[in-house]
């Protein structure tokens, strides 16, 4: 959310929003749903990115192994990838390498930015961030509404983009939500009453830019407009997580890609998403995924 913003997660230091991802569009076609293998080398999610330095360097790619798969894939579908990587912020300890990226407060303060899988649970007063990117050019969109125990939800409000902040995806580029530049530039955990169980964040991807007022407040989305958006770009949708990720931290690399100047794109020896989704829809003219933040105590 925006900081100062009204809702549930209360951005209180520095956050980072989470790494998305969608494959090109001329090399997936879904296979049918007995064929889908259980776990994944990401090389189509980072092929294009740039050619790291060390050329002759071969990077061994973690697996994916598949977590959800949310219904039957249709056959002959394409499919588009979206990357996440949430991150839980502790503070920092003597013993961290001193090459990770920190979160500062103010005050002097250090923290250090933990993967966590997108099941994860969080807890009143937990620091998050996350970061998205994309191995092709599009729009990035964001929607939060409070999930409830018996399934309902509240109002969609567009929390990203807002005033200033750039919204393109392209290979190699990531997208803190908030931005590192933001004060704060972190989400805080906070319920915002007693049957409340989640956050539900809606990432959108899209290949030209919608037609919506940018303001530094989150923006109400109709019931009508986001049933259009679904209907458009949402589809069967399987969830993959790197194996051996939870706890990596927070790298250089990543927040250099993210940094307003954009200073650096990742390259493919960089790390990969923690978290990535394969949408099969059959409009590659934009994709839409829902994740849901668990609160616990």
């Amino acid at each position: 959310m925006k900081p100062n913003s009204t809702g549930k997660w209360l951005l209180i230091v520095l956050l980072g929003f989470a790494a998305m991802s969608i494959s090109s569009r001329e090399s997936n076609t879904a296979p049918q749903t007995q064929e889908i293998n259980r776990k994944f080398v990401p090389e189509d999610f980072v092929k294009n990115r740039r050619q790291g330095v060390a050329k002759s360097r071969t990077t061994r790619r973690r697996p994916y192994r598949l977590v959800s798969n949310l219904g039957a894939v249709p056959q002959a579908t394409n499919f588009m990838q979206l990357g996440i990587t949430i991150w839980r912020l502790r503070e920092g300890r003597k013993s961290d390498p001193v090459s990770r990226a920190l979160v500062r407060e103010k005050n002097g303060k250090e923290w250090t930015a933990e993967r966590v899988e997108a099941d994860a649970t969080f807890r009143e007063g937990d620091y998050v961030r996350l970061s998205v990117e994309s191995p092709r050019t599009g729009y990035l969109y964001v929607l939060d509404r409070d999930l409830f125990k018996d399934g309902t939800t509240g109002d969609p409000m567009l929390i990203f983009p807002w005033t200033g902040a750039d919204n393109k995806l392209f290979p190699g580029g990531l997208i803190d939500v908030p931005a590192q530049e933001d004060d704060p530039s972190y989400f805080r955990a906070r319920l915002s009453g007693q049957n409340q169980v989640g956050e539900l964040l809606t990432f959108i991807v899209t290949d030209a830019p919608l037609d919506l007022p940018v303001t530094d407040k989150p923006l109400r989305i109709s019931p009508k407009d986001l049933s259009d958006w679904e209907k458009s770009w949402a589809g069967v949708a399987e969830r993959y997580e790197m194996e051996g990720g939870v706890g990596e931290l927070w790298t250089q690399e990543e927040q250099q890609s993210a940094s307003k100047h954009r200073r650096r794109q990742l390259t493919r020896d960089d790390p990969a998403p923690q978290t990535i989704y394969r949408v099969f829809t059959a409009n590659n003219k934009g994709m839409l995924v829902n994740l849901v933040l668990k609160y616990g105590k």
